[in-house]
């Protein structure tokens, strides 16, 4: 009579299944994988932190523009005088400057500017009430810089780009921009 397989003595037994290594390999795939989406949380709400900021950047540049062309509008200022300083009359300085809120002449980036008041935001409610549930924005990290060049070939035309920028948690700093041109004709 033959014995069953399983109970030769000479054969060792074949076992099935994972071994340690095989084990210590997955564990290692799936904490990479782990990691990669906690990186992307990580990311996520970083970048969901910095809408706040990317939309006060948008508003303060946005704003900058629209001092010039209603300074050039309502005749408060001549075209000669929408320039960097040292062009000419010019009376826009150069290079970014602490966010400031504009002086007795309503533009931004000129001498007379006072320095920035905090934004009120709404808190958990949604609404301005005006009390301590509000948020304040302070806006003493922000800077702002508005560049007037002449249009090569135009006398008439100048472009203006204000740039607005932050630092953000990880170190470097996000800018907004925007561009636009100006004529000296109203």
């Amino acid at each position: 009579m033959k014995k069953p397989k399983h109970l030769v003595t000479g054969n060792k037994h074949q076992q099935r299944g994972f071994s340690l290594l095989e084990t210590l390999i997955a564990i290692v795939v799936l904490m990479i994988g782990l990691l990669a989406v906690l990186a992307t949380f990580a990311l996520s709400i970083g970048n969901t932190a910095s809408v706040q900021n990317d939309s006060i950047a948008r508003q303060k540049a946005g704003e900058a523009i629209e001092s010039i062309y209603t300074a050039r509008q309502t005749s408060q200022i001549t075209f000669d005088k929408i320039q960097n300083q040292g062009a000419g009359n010019g009376i826009f300085k150069v290079g970014f400057t602490p966010m400031t809120d504009a002086g007795p002449d309503g533009l931004d980036n000129t001498a007379d500017d006072v320095p920035a008041t905090a934004i009120r935001l709404p808190g958990r409610s949604g609404v301005i009430t005006n009390t301590a549930s509000d948020v304040l924005v302070d806006l003493g990290n922000f800077t702002r810089q508005v560049q007037i060049a002449d249009v090569p070939g135009n006398p008439n035309v100048r472009q203006i780009t204000v740039t607005v920028r932050y630092p953000t948690p990880q170190g470097w700093f996000r800018a907004y921009q925007v561009q636009s041109l100006i004529t000296s004709y109203r």
